[in-house]
């Protein structure tokens, strides 16, 4: 297995082309002042909206943004053309078929997976994505088990009732140190163990709490000692390239909105057509079959991605899908990833630098304080003048008057949050245990301050003013002052 220094974001995803492993620095630095220039310009041109309104945008990790010139395109096709159902050999409906097509075929080469070897399912959402395999996949007692790390979006850990109905044991992989992340050899002795059997082992390429990036490298070795990977690329696709070539999983779910912000409802499950073919549908449905019969009550699903998608396909938001990715790849997704990495290093810079008049901290980070293994989404707390950490629901309500949107709470991603703020098993299951308990009450035996954290997180359209506003906003709001708490609404979920 490789060494744990080589994550995600090394040489090789960084930059895939070896294209800044030559010049001197002076070079690399020119470079890189016509890029920002560039992303400058995109700005102004494609999403001048957030500008014209004073917007400052900071979750692009809950959702991308879309270019002006994706929206015209769509109006431009749906204006000028006559699009029907696609289970249809009419005009307008083989029209459907085509585009829908290019899409699936474009949304394999956005990933580099060869299409005779793996095959694109469209789904309303990378959760539907993750829902489709933990129904279909062969968990059994002792012989195919469930194993996650503790980070993990809840659309991953919900797949544990599907093992849990089936008999089949689920293990989490803890997180270590402050980083948040899972340690190598944690990993290895998982995978190792046989105890009778394998089964399917997810996580996130990275983390939608943290910021982390898992190594890609567990992917096969997970495959060398008998499991199937799913991977959650959601967080990870907008502003990294993946390559499945390299990386081979057996399932990798996407979400296109958090790519390029438009459409949603359109998430995608990227499958091994040997891995899609283990799995049993629990059900049939409108475009799943290729035939059926009601008075002999037997059915024969159709073959391949058709089989997993049930009903009628968005078949208006789909082909939206192509017009996304012909736009990231024209920006360039190494320049994205370069671009996302600068801007990340500023805010982390810039958020350990806020200090209190006494010199104490203002901010709080969760996960990695560099870029090294680490993507465009930071975890933070603010803390008051007294070091104690202020409410997220005043950050939420003061940055809201400000004109920034950021996330506030848990952002599904219970354990990294658990291990982030160091709560213990026993007492998550001693107080999860009574459905009475309102979630401020659930809080105060837990003993924590708040629901949550501050995510804040990059994309393509960010800008170092974004950042710079963000930091003026928290040092001006909360530095050595003590917010009151009164007023606040009752949380109703977290």
């Amino acid at each position: 297995m490789a060494d744990d220094s080589t994550g995600t974001t090394g040489t090789d995803n960084k930059c895939p082309h070896g294209s800044h492993g030559a010049g001197d620095g002076s070079d690399r630095e020119s470079e890189g002042a016509a890029r920002e220039t560039g992303f400058a310009q995109l700005r102004t041109s494609e999403y001048g909206y957030l500008d014209e309104t004073q917007h400052i945008y900071l979750d692009y990790t809950g959702s991308g943004l879309p270019a002006r010139r994706q929206l015209r395109i769509q109006a431009t096709r749906l204006t000028q053309g006559v699009y029907g159902n696609p289970h249809s050999d009419s005009p307008a409906s083989a029209g459907t078929t085509a585009l829908v097509e290019e899409a699936r075929h474009r949304a394999l080469e956005f990933v580099d997976a060869d299409p005779a070897e793996y095959t694109a399912v469209f789904t309303a959402n990378a959760t539907a994505a993750c829902r489709l395999v933990g129904e279909g996949y062969p968990f059994q007692p002792r012989r195919a088990q469930l194993l996650l790390t503790l980070d993990n979006h809840n659309s991953i850990n919900g797949l544990r009732e599907f093992a849990r109905s089936r008999g089949a044991k689920t293990t989490y992989l803890p997180l270590d140190g402050t980083d948040l992340r899972v340690p190598d050899a944690v990993v290895t002795r998982a995978l190792r163990a046989r105890r009778g059997g394998r089964g399917l082992f997810a996580f996130p390429a990275q983390s939608n709490f943290s910021g982390v990036q898992h190594p890609l490298e567990w992917i096969p070795y997970a495959q060398q000692h008998g499991w199937h990977v799913l991977l959650d690329a959601a967080a990870f696709a907008p502003s990294n390239p993946l390559r499945l070539s390299r990386w081979p999983a057996d399932f990798t779910v996407l979400s296109w909105y958090k790519v390029f912000g438009y459409p949603t409802g359109v998430g995608c499950l990227i499958a091994r057509k040997s891995a899609l073919a283990r799995l049993r549908r629990p059900w049939f449905s409108g475009g799943t079959i290729q035939v059926v019969s009601a008075q002999g009550q037997w059915h024969r699903l159709a073959d391949g991605a058709p089989a997993f998608e049930d009903g009628t396909v968005d078949f208006h938001a789909i082909p939206e899908v192509t017009t996304g990715i012909d736009w990231v790849e024209s920006v360039g997704v190494e320049a994205i990833h370069d671009h996302v990495a600068q801007l990340t290093a500023r805010l982390l810079g810039g958020l350990l630098g806020l200090r209190h008049g006494d010199g104490t901290p203002l901010i709080r980070l969760y996960g990695p304080h560099t870029t090294y293994r680490r993507g465009g989404t930071v975890a933070l707390n603010v803390l008051d003048a007294n070091g104690a950490v202020i409410d997220e629901r005043i950050i939420a309500r003061d940055s809201a008057a400000a004109g920034i949107s950021l996330r506030t709470g848990c952002f599904c991603n219970p354990g990294a949050g658990e291990a982030a703020f160091a709560i213990g098993t026993k007492a998550l299951r001693r107080t999860g245990r009574n459905e009475g308990t309102t979630i401020d009450e659930y809080l105060t035996q837990l003993g924590l301050p708040s629901a949550g954290a501050i995510r804040v997180s990059l994309g393509l359209p960010s800008h170092a003013s974004d950042v710079d506003a963000l930091l003026r906003f928290l040092s001006g709001a909360y530095r050595d002052r003590v917010p009151s708490t009164d007023g606040l609404a009752p949380r109703l979920t977290c």
